[in-house]
């Protein structure tokens, strides 16, 4: 998959309202901090539910951000979409009427898309015996790619413009193809990422029926413990996250701030399983060998991963398994950790949030820790930066997200030099 010319890319903006801070800053601190983001759920009554926590947005007030008009003609998962990309262009200092928005585009992705809406619209089917009162926005509110048509819309984007859909990999797929897209020349500036807000009666109701979820109701803030020997599932999380990514010429031009390079990109398939890993996590493998080798690099020269790291029996181990076999006695020196100890399993958004989080580790050379290990697990015995956030220089680190289907996306963050 290696970029077959010279157009370099780098992101110059980000955006993210998460279960831990509706600002990237803010997001940040939190993550320094090992906060968690988990607690019982407010959205509906959980009292027949087996998992009655999650990882909510708090404070989030869509009217603070979206007129009413647009804010009821859109599902959550496009609330958040919209507002991150609006932080995101806000910060990267881009004045679109400056550049070319034929070559801007949106490459904005959902796991799943409006699932509040389909709930709640299927409701009056079964409340009115009958489909009188479905509203005419039902379908333009609750499809995936909705977000991503939404934000072109607003920003008078006329460039690439598509959503992908691949489970958890879904928003490392968006930013991975966005960057694609910019080196081969059919872009100069792309808006990447992803949302999510499944926390609903089926979202919850539907991963507790796969056995999927922590079941940590008396301690929810405890319940998302990566490679722990106790951990007993994923805890369900809200939000979305954007990058800006630019043609490097395109951003020195304009004086941008450059946060990172994304220099690998590596995409892959388990052919394995809907739900389960491939042993030893084979695709995972290779999707990192891939993102090393796209950017020129060794795997000695990787400093950080930010794993997928779900807290989930199976994927802890076979990530685990994974790095140790791409990266051999290396893989006792990097410094690894797992964003969803605190901010839970964003689905959908999860690669884009997390690939802020990486960023950040490049740019302050700095790890946030992985909150709640407590117990060591055999099959787990890397640095899991389990006690407390450190300061070590990050020149290379990569982000990790895999997706039920067997979808594995790795992208690979340099520290940026001209």
């Amino acid at each position: 998959m290696a970029f077959g010319n010279n157009r370099r890319v780098v992101v110059t903006g980000m955006g993210a309202i998460t279960p831990i801070g509706n600002s990237v800053q803010e997001y940040w601190q939190a993550l320094v901090a090992g906060k968690s983001g988990a607690a019982p759920i407010t959205y509906f009554d959980t009292s027949a539910y087996e998992t009655k926590f999650a990882c909510e947005v708090k404070g989030f007030k869509v009217l603070d951000y979206l007129d009413r008009k647009l804010a009821q003609r859109t599902d959550p998962y496009t609330h958040f979409g919209l507002v991150a990309a609006d932080m995101a262009i806000k910060d990267s200092g881009l004045n679109l009427d400056s550049i070319d928005r034929t070559m801007a585009g949106v490459i904005f992705g959902s796991g799943i898309g409006g699932m509040t809406t389909f709930a709640a619209q299927q409701e009056l089917i079964f409340k009115h015996n009958g489909p009188r009162f479905i509203s005419p926005f039902f379908i333009p509110m609750m499809i995936a790619d909705i977000a991503a048509g939404r934000i072109s819309m607003q920003h008078g984007l006329k460039g690439p413009n598509y959503a992908t859909t691949s489970a958890c990999a879904t928003s490392s797929h968006a930013v991975g193809d966005a960057a694609i897209l910019i080196q081969r020349g059919d872009a100069d500036v792309m808006i990447a990422g992803g949302s999510e807000a499944s926390i609903c009666p089926t979202g919850i109701g539907g991963f507790n029926a796969m056995k999927a979820l922590s079941t940590r109701n008396d301690a929810p803030e405890k319940a998302s413990r990566p490679f722990d020997a106790g951990r007993d599932g994923f805890v369900m999380g809200e939000g979305g996250a954007v990058l800006v990514l630019e043609e490097l010429g395109h951003a020195v031009r304009r004086g941008a701030r450059i946060y990172a390079e994304i220099a690998g990109i590596g995409f892959t398939a388990d052919a394995h399983h809907i739900t389960e890993p491939a042993p030893m996590g084979e695709g995972a493998q290779r999707s990192m060998k891939r993102a090393i080798q796209d950017a020129g690099l060794s795997s000695s020269e990787v400093d950080h991963i930010n794993t997928h790291g779900t807290s989930t029996p199976v994927g802890d181990k076979n990530e685990s398994a994974a790095i140790k076999i791409v990266f051999g006695e290396h893989a006792k020196k990097l410094a690894i950790n797992s964003t969803k100890s605190m901010i839970g399993h964003l689905l959908g958004a999860a690669g884009a949030v997390e690939a802020v989080a990486t960023i950040l580790a490049v740019v302050n050379n700095k790890v946030h820790p992985t909150i709640n290990y407590e117990t060591p697990d055999p099959d787990c015995d890397l640095n899991y930066t389990t006690a407390g956030a450190i300061d070590r220089r990050v020149d290379i680190a990569i982000s990790n997200t895999f997706g039920f289907g067997g979808h594995n996306a790795s992208l690979l963050f340099k520290k940026f030099q001209n």
